[in-house]
C-alpha cells in the first residue's frame, strides 16, 4: 500500500512538472516520452501536446535542407492509441504537400507506422522517420499513385511540384 503511495506522489510530482498539460492518468511511458521531447527536442520537430489531451500532439516539421521541401514549415498530427506502444501513432499532415508517400488525406505510407511498428519505437523515432521521408520520398511504395508516377518518370517536374506546393501551403502559415 505505502508502495502504491509513494508511486502516486511521485506520478502526481511528474504531472505536475510537464508544461501546462494534464498528465494524469496517462501511462508512465507516455509521459516520460512528453517530457524527452519537450525538454530534448528534435532538431527541426516541435511536439507539443495538446492541453485537453495529452495524447494528441501538435507537430511542427521544418523542411529539410536540401529537400524540395526546405524553407516549408508543415504542420502534422499525431495520436497515440489507448494501447499504444503495443500500436503504432496515429500521424497525419495537416498542412498539403506534394509527396509520394503521402496522400490528399495527409495520411504517411511509412512503414514503422503500419507492420513494422515496434513497441521498442518512440514517438521521436517516428518524428525522425517522417523527417527522413522528407528527404528521401519512395516512388516505389507510394500512397499518392499520380505523384510517384511523375516522381518515376520526371523527377525535375516533381521536385518543381513539391517546391511550388511548399511554397504554396507550408510557408507563410
Amino acid at each position: 500500500m505505502f508502495e502504491s503511495s509513494t508511486e502516486k506522489k511521485r506520478e502526481l510530482k511528474t504531472s505536475n512538472q510537464s508544461k501546462n498539460t494534464n498528465m494524469a492518468g496517462l501511462p508512465r511511458r507516455i509521459v516520460k516520452e512528453t517530457q524527452r521531447l519537450m525538454q530534448e527536442p528534435v532538431p527541426g520537430i516541435s511536439a507539443v501536446p495538446d492541453e485537453q489531451n495529452a495524447r494528441y500532439f501538435h507537430v511542427v516539421v521544418a523542411g529539410p535542407e536540401g529537400s524540395p521541401f526546405e524553407g516549408g514549415v508543415f504542420k502534422l498530427e499525431l495520436f497515440l492509441p489507448e494501447d499504444y506502444p503495443m500500436s503504432a501513432p496515429k500521424v497525419r499532415f495537416i498542412t498539403k504537400i506534394y509527396h509520394p508517400n503521402i496522400d490528399k488525406l495527409g495520411r504517411i505510407c511509412l512503414d514503422i507506422l503500419k507492420d513494422k511498428w515496434s513497441p521498442a519505437l518512440q514517438i521521436r523515432t517516428v518524428l525522425l522517420s517522417i523527417q527522413a521521408l522528407l528527404s528521401a520520398p519512395n516512388p516505389d511504395d507510394p500512397l499518392a499513385n499520380d505523384v510517384a508516377e511523375l516522381w518515376k518518370v520526371n523527377e525535375q517536374e516533381a521536385i518543381r511540384n513539391a517546391k511550388d506546393w511548399t511554397r504554396l501551403y507550408a510557408m507563410g502559415n
